[in-house]
């Protein structure tokens, strides 16, 4: 199950109080306070881990405190400090205040760490405030709260290539053929309600691919998975936009291609800035190879680049992923010099 959107609440552990305890010790007349002090409430702390890919483990567990500081105690023994509470999350988790909405930490590499809410300090015990006109103080202090936030936490997934376009193109078998990627596939849209991630290994290195749930007209405003899984393809360097043949129709081609793009168009206009690889699908006839050439022509006339495929029989995807491949080496070195 993908879960990618839950709503938690942290808290950080209290300080522990301080103590006041007296030294009363036999040959020792005048033993005085020795209390000690508090010890430190736990941290939560959220950590990038790719190992992890959904934030299904928060889905029921809702609230995450830390451990509480210990209490002082007597001969000026401190309080044992809380344990930090560590909440392991995928790259690409944003975490965002629940009630104001505002991005706190955009956790994008493994191993990226961010302590969430601060533990609270320990209480000073007696010993720590006698004084030459404070002999025996009488009081220690008690332990700080820690802080708690209501988080919200959403996760938008870091791959090279996304694999978009509507329902049934094709794309949970293309990506199974590329990669060790194995989604369920049916013949009904919507087959893939969650993105699906996959390596595709390259002739000298290798990048990550993930195939976007399709996408209908009308899915900038929510219709269909709408916006659900539109934000995952913001986070993708490449998109490897899959279109069906026409079966002799190549202006239901240009109509596919264009509900994409208006699509993407409506829910964020930079996304069409992103470097696209056109990609014309099921060619596994005589008929459709000579039509498929006639579209990648068409689409290279628009200025779009486009390359034609079958993921059934296998042809031309050695091509498709050296394009890929190419494209998202571009993409890398414009993002490695501040392009």
């Amino acid at each position: 199950m993908f879960i990618d959107e839950v709503d938690i609440k942290i808290k950080a552990g209290n300080g522990g109080p301080g103590a006041v305890s007296w030294r009363r010790e036999i040959y020792v007349p005048r033993g005085g306070p020795d209390g000690g002090d508090g010890g430190k409430g736990g941290d939560v702390i959220f950590i990038a881990d790719r190992g992890e890919t959904t934030l299904l483990k928060f889905r029921y567990k809702k609230e995450f405190p830390a451990e509480n500081g210990g209490h002082g105690s007597g001969a000026n023994c401190h309080g044992k400090d809380g344990a930090d509470l560590v909440l392991r999350v995928p790259p690409g988790t944003i975490i965002k205040e629940l009630g104001t909405g505002e991005t706190v930490c955009d956790l994008t590499e493994d191993a990226q760490r961010f302590k969430a809410a601060k533990g609270g300090i320990g209480g000073k015990g007696n010993a720590f405030f006698k004084s030459s006109t404070m002999q025996a103080p009488r009081f220690a202090q008690p332990g700080m709260p820690g802080e708690e936030f209501s988080l919200h936490l959403e996760l938008r997934l870091l791959a090279d290539v996304g694999i978009i376009g509507l329902p049934n193109a094709g794309k949970s078998t293309l990506i199974s053929r590329l990669s060790a990627a194995k989604p369920t596939i049916a013949d009904y849209p919507f087959t893939t309600l969650s993105p699906k991630i996959g390596v595709v290994r390259a002739d000298d290195g290798s990048f990550v691919m993930a195939d976007m749930p399709g996408l209908i007209e009308g899915a900038h405003s929510g219709r269909g998975l709408g916006t659900k899984f539109l934000k995952h393809i913001a986070r993708t360097a490449v998109l490897c936009h899959l279109i069906e043949i026409g079966e002799g129709d190549p202006e239901r081609v240009a109509r596919d291609y264009e509900t994409v793009d208006n699509e993407l168009r409506s829910f964020d206009p930079a996304l069409l800035e992103k470097k696209r690889l056109v990609t014309i699908t099921k060619i596994d006839t005589t008929e459709g190879r000579a039509e498929a050439e006639s579209l990648v022509r068409m689409f290279e006339e628009r200025g779009v680049a486009a390359v034609a495929i079958s993921s059934a029989t296998g042809e031309n995807l050695d091509r498709l992923v050296r394009q890929l491949d190419s494209m998202v080496r571009e993409a890398r070195l414009t993002t490695a010099a501040g392009g």
